[in-house]
């Protein structure tokens, strides 16, 4: 078989602006003509010293040598920066460390400077590229040799060395053959340090944090083979150039100016740091910036779509699920269960001590009801575990019940048929289409038996069905000839017995799994090799990166908690075709996410994690958010630059378009015929530019309310006035209702109202499959398709009675009867507790809808809505969003100088009844003026008094319509109860559109 070989394009724009950025920064660096032999405490020239020390005399070495000024290096630093819209730095950040130095006087410590200088590029652009092709530029521009890539792990050192060997024809094409060297630090192979010090070729040492970071490592102790030095004598006599490949994790990801692990990066003594980081906590003088955004707009990497899978109506069978144990506040655990709720069961996390019972947890849900007691809780780290008084035993991360198992099924089979979509979609276009399973338990695919054979977990077997399954489709036959067996295959570490194993990821038996991987990675890109379904263990992720991944599925025994961002990073690289080259195809650059959770939870998340890793602030404009805008009318069309992208960030801030924090507010409003921003006169002409990229920053469905507060004043005047205190006290009287109804009508609207329910289904997993969008306003996503999958089971039944009785507090006598009348009882048996939802909602409605008929109210002597109340409220400052208030413009015709409103309707109504003579007060009844109704308290809109000797006391319910039909059944029976409170208290009262409705209806 023929193994792919990757192409390389040497022109992207992008990656040549990232390397421009590091070569620039050493801008009137003379080229180092001649190679220098020092020995450490001997000084070039005048030139910085390499390393002084009297333990290191007799080392010599090829030093890199900077001559540029401290000063120097930040002028460019800031050309650099203005070149790549970036925030200018005021100074040049860098830490300090003492080393030991002599002179011809005996030994002194002396501080020397590390500047640090960072690179910020998305996740599948080409990271591990730009900074390998920079070390070649930085060589050929200034002459430096000597480079050290420090990673945090080994499964990011294997890709690095991978990247080295599939890259090394490409660079020496671009760099005229230059010679040069490159290893993995191995402290078998002391050599290689040695030749790394002296040799006068480029030379590139690979090595991971953790082979240096403490001082018992042998990196950093004498040895014999050394003439007494240590090895990293001989990095720090080279200066080298240290290139940190994921700085946040190198560094022990904090925000901490120095860590432990920094501290041991100064031991290798650098001329300075390049940090490389698709998310850096420290982004330590940023000379370049490819985010998410950037990189999506520019279509670097794939589209995301979600097929989003969760459980539906599987509330029939007893659920628990271990998600936490802690013993910090004495011992607990953190349970999921189905919690009985008013408005149906929920699963829902709870806090659990010894001696809990479930049934009292869950507000006494039935399944609860046996020995679900909890016994004992384990906190032992790799053994935590609940156990419960019935025997049942359940270890952290497991569950019992739900449809764990059907959902991951249903998960591999959207997986497969996805798989084939794609395979269809690239036929012919020399594309190797590869799908990736991330399990936590290689058991579940590959089960191990004591004569040494194995055999197909249960993640295998349910691959193995749904591929025949689906390739006997007529849409997919014929598309892959190979047997099933030879499609799928796992990547896991093994034991001595050559027996796959769990591991965590960071052990000597994963090294070997990790190099197996990314040896194979362009042999899967071969349309000849049978390999199509890779399955991994969740350890391995950082190890697997092949660009032609586009289905990842994450079978896990419980919801995915993995970070997003690190689960899709498996598959954002642009996939190649046949000939190795990239391609470019929008129609094909898409990484569908197989996820078991909804499709708002997944985006949330992601879009948290963008904002956490990147510090992006979806919505919001930074001050230099115009710099790159061009100013057409200058001499010359170029950037405005930061300055003046200041002046118009500014001027939109102070009209209003943007809020203090530089989200765009509701004033701007470009879908308005009438809309023209307004800009001052100078850059006026800059308007189309301007409201174009403030348009990048707006929700596509909406724009986000500035969301400015007002605490409203009470007008006293008002409150004293005699007109007003009668409208008070005609209003202010409270009722109590008592109801009667005819048990014959509710057992009759009952049973024909659940005769007409929809359809019960049995438990089931619906599919969404939403493709993502990245822009500045947020992550968005339009649905593509979807699918209901049913499954079977054989569900507990209930005591239905018990749950109506106790929802609906009728008796057990009419119960029977609403229900045999019904004739849907057989649905019971189809899905007990979605047929039990369905009816109680059936039963309460009709029962809230026939008290209502029959509901009256009197008069409860000496009780009143007091003015005091609303007093007190007003003094200790009642908040409101602007965007919700009206001013009012007559403040002596009612309570608040602002009136809040919730819709469009009441808006105008407070504006006519602030500007109409007719209305002598008006006012908004304020929340807590609440009538109690069968259906839940009602609070009426507006209470008015009207001009003229006789004086109208009304009050008025504001909708859009008047047709009560079109009102939901709630609102009906509210204002049913409405009517008739205030017909006890002979008051006047309606439900009107307008204010010449209120006054003339």
């Amino acid at each position: 078989m023929s193994v792919l070989k990757l192409q390389f394009n040497s022109k992207l724009d992008y990656q040549k602006h990232a390397v421009k950025a590091v070569v620039d920064l050493f801008e009137e660096q003379p080229l180092a003509k001649d190679t220098f032999t020092v020995s450490v405490g001997q000084q070039i020239g005048g030139s910085q010293l390499s390393l002084d020390g009297h333990d290191f005399s007799g080392i010599a070495a090829v030093s890199n040598q900077l001559l540029l000024s401290h000063e120097k290096l930040l002028e460019n630093l800031r050309n650099v920066q203005k070149s790549n819209n970036i925030l200018l730095s005021n100074k040049l950040l860098s830490t300090s460390f003492e080393l030991e130095q002599e002179d011809e006087k005996g030994t002194y410590k002396a501080k020397k400077q590390v500047p640090h200088f960072s690179i910020e590029m998305e996740t599948g652009t080409g990271k591990t590229y730009v900074y390998l092709r920079t070390l070649f530029e930085l060589n050929k521009t200034y002459g430096f040799t000597k480079f050290i890539i420090v990673v945090p792990s080994v499964p990011i050192r294997e890709g690095v060395i991978k990247s080295i060997q599939i890259m090394r024809d490409h660079f020496r094409k671009i760099y005229d053959h230059v010679p040069f060297e490159y290893f993995v630090y191995d402290p078998s192979k002391l050599g290689q340090v040695r030749q790394f010090g002296s040799s006068n070729k480029i030379q590139i040492m690979v090595i991971n944090i953790q082979a240096f970071e403490k001082e018992q490592n042998i990196i950093n102790r004498e040895q014999d083979k050394l003439s007494g030095n240590k090895p990293i004598d001989f990095i720090r006599a080279a200066n080298p150039i240290v290139i940190i490949d994921e700085p946040q994790s190198v560094e022990g990801d904090t925000r901490a100016a120095q860590t432990k692990r920094s501290e041991s990066l100064h031991n290798l003594n650098p001329l300075c740091t390049l940090r490389y980081s698709a998310t850096h906590k420290n982004p330590y003088n940023l000379l370049y910036s490819l985010g998410p955004i950037e990189a999506y707009d520019l279509k670097l990497v794939k589209r995301i779509e979600v097929a989003s899978m969760v459980e539906e109506q599987s509330f029939n069978n007893t659920f628990v699920a271990l998600k936490d144990v802690d013993n910090k506040n004495g011992i607990k655990a953190k349970l999921q269960i189905n919690v009985q709720e008013k408005t149906g069961p929920k699963k829902k996390l709870v806090s659990v001590k010894q001696g809990a019972d479930l049934f009292t947890s869950s507000r006494e849900r039935q399944e609860y009801q046996h020995g679900w007691i909890v016994a004992n809780i384990s906190c032992e780290p790799g053994i935590e575990y609940v156990e419960f008084a019935n025997g049942q035993i359940l270890r952290l991360g497991e569950q019992l019940g739900g449809l764990n198992g059907d959902l991951m099924r249903a998960q591999i089979y959207e997986t497969v048929e996805q798989h084939l979509k794609k395979e269809l979609v690239v036929k012919d276009k020399g594309i190797k289409v590869l799908s990736l399973f991330f399990i936590d338990k290689v058991s579940n695919y590959r089960e191990y038996n004591d004569d040494g054979t194995n055999s197909l977990g249960k993640l295998g077997e349910w691959f193995e069905e749904a591929y025949n399954e689906l390739t006997q489709k007529p849409m997919y036959r014929g598309l892959l000839s190979f047997p099933v067996a030879d499609v799928h295959n796992g990547y896991f570490s093994q034991d001595k017995k050559g027996i796959a194993k769990d591991t965590s990821g960071r052990t000597k038996d994963d090294e070997d799994t990790y190099s197996l991987i990314m040896r194979d990675k362009e042999r899967l890109l071969s349309l000849e090799e049978p390999l199509r379904f890779i399955f991994s263990h969740t350890a391995l992720r950082e190890g697997w990166d092949n660009p032609n991944v586009f289905q990842i599925c994450t079978l896990n025994e419980t919801k995915s908690i993995d970070r997003k961002r690190q689960e899709i990073g498996r598959g954002l690289r642009l996939p190649v075709n046949q000939h190795g080259e990239r391609v470019h195809d929008t129609t094909v650059n898409r990484l569908t996410v197989i996820a078991n959770e909804s499709y708002d939870d997944f985006a949330k998340q992601l879009q948290t994690e963008y904002e956490e890793d990147y510090g992006i602030r979806f919505g919001k404009l930074d001050i230099n958010a115009f710099a790159n805008l061009t100013n057409l009318k200058a001499d010359q069309p170029m950037n405005i630059g930061q300055e003046i992208s200041e002046v118009i960030f500014s001027s939109l801030q102070q009209r209003g378009y943007l809020d203090a924090e530089g989200k765009v507010t509701d004033k701007f409003d470009p879908k308005n015929p009438h809309f023209v921003l307004d800009l001052p006169t100078e850059w006026a002409h800059m308007r189309a530019q301007v409201t174009d990229e403030l348009n990048k920053y707006v929700f596509k469905n909406r724009i986000v309310n500035a969301r400015d507060k007002r605490t409203l004043k009470l007008s006293k005047k008002v409150t004293l006035d005699p007109i007003f205190l009668e409208l008070w006290k005609r209003i202010n009287q409270r009722t109590k209702f008592r109801v009667t109804f005819d048990t014959n009508e509710l057992i009759t609207e009952a049973a024909k109202s659940i005769a007409d329910m929809p359809p019960i289904h049995r438990s089931r997993i619906t599919t969404e499959v939403y493709r993502l969008d990245t822009n500045k306003s947020g992550i968005e996503g339009e649905q593509i398709s979807g699918g209901i999958r049913e499954v079977s089971q054989s569900p507990e039944l209930p005591d239905i009675l018990a749950y109506l009785q106790n929802s609906t507090e009728l008796t057990r006598h009419t119960l029977v009867k609403i229900l045999n009348a019904s004739g849907r009882l057989d649905d019971f048996l189809e899905n007990p507790q979605v047929f039990i939802n369905q009816v109680t909602q059936c039963i309460q409605d009709v029962l809230h809808h026939v008290t209502v008929k029959g509901i009256e109210y009197e008069k409860v002597g000496g009780s009143i809505y007091e003015m005091h109340n609303l007093e007190e409220e007003a003094e200790r400052g009642i908040t409101r969003y602007l965007n919700n208030l009206y001013e009012v413009q007559n403040q002596d015709k009612t309570l608040f100088d602002f009136v809040e409103y919730d819709s469009e309707v009441e808006r105008e109504f407070a504006k006519a009844c602030d500007n109409d003579d007719r209305i002598k007060f008006y006012c908004k009844l304020p929340a807590s003026f609440k009538i109690d109704t069968p259906v839940g308290p009602y609070n009426p809109d507006w209470a008015l008094v009207t001009e003229g000797e006789e004086k109208l006391y009304l009050v008025r319910e504001t909708k859009s319509t008047r047709n009560r039909t079109e009102l939901r059944e709630s609102e009906q029976d509210k204002i049913s109860c409405g009517e008739k409170h205030f017909a006890a208290i002979d008051v006047n009262y309606d439900v009107v559109t307008n204010l010449n409705e209120a006054l003339n209806g």
